[in-house]
């Protein structure tokens, strides 16, 4: 069984996780959202501390807030960004994304080399992960999928009690809607939702109780 760690970085509190396999100490960086020394820090040392050997750099989309870390998670742990590539015009405009948000341009360009598709599998610490391609939040927001773990990160497809915002650039609430519908509450009910932003939840708690779907 995989284990998972949150750490919660940035201005926008965005959730960054370490999925492992504590037998192997493989580990995959999902959303790196580390924006200065002491948040880079803090990762490291529990990557050091658990003796994790990090293999994966996966987005579950390319918002600025989820990318902060992307360059130093490749540099240092020699790792290759992937994600959909309907997102790779928001990695490269980095840049503009700081500053719509007010903030200092000091991110680099984010570029995708490894593409992620609606409907691949990829393997993380010895387990098969689907990949689903739930656009609207971005064009190319995945959520995904671990049947064995019975998790799912959501990235900002869904919250709990609530769904990602469709007003910037690429959005679609009728496409995130009907994604969300058609493709995360039709998941197991007892598959907890990591979510992108908040607490987790699950599947069936949202099915029930979120009032966006």
């Amino acid at each position: 069984m995989l284990k998972i760690k949150t750490f919660t970085f940035n201005m926008f509190g965005v959730n960054t996780y370490i999925v492992w396999n504590p037998d192997t100490r493989e580990a995959a960086i999902i959303d790196p959202g580390m924006i200065n020394e002491d948040e880079q820090l803090a990762l490291d040392r529990f990557i050091k501390n658990n003796d994790l050997t990090v293999k994966q750099l996966i987005n579950t989309h390319m918002h600025v807030d989820h990318i902060f870390g992307d360059i130093y998670v490749k540099n240092k742990y020699g790792v290759d960004v992937q994600a959909c590539p309907d997102d790779s015009f928001l990695g490269e405009r980095a840049a503009a994304q700081c500053r719509m948000f007010g903030l200092p341009e000091s991110i680099s360009m984010v570029t995708i080399d490894r593409r992620l598709q609606h409907g691949d599998t990829i393997e993380i610490g010895g387990e098969k992960v689907e990949v689903l391609g739930v656009p609207g939040h971005s064009p190319g927001s995945i959520v995904l999928y671990f049947p064995q773990s019975k998790w799912a990160i959501t990235g900002d497809v869904i919250f709990k009690s609530s769904i990602g915002r469709t007003d910037l650039v690429g959005g679609n609430h009728h496409q995130l809607i009907d994604g969300i519908r058609n493709k995360v509450l039709t998941l197991p009910g007892d598959t907890i939702v990591y979510p992108g932003h908040g607490d987790p939840t699950t599947i069936d708690r949202e099915e029930r109780h979120n009032p966006f779907v």
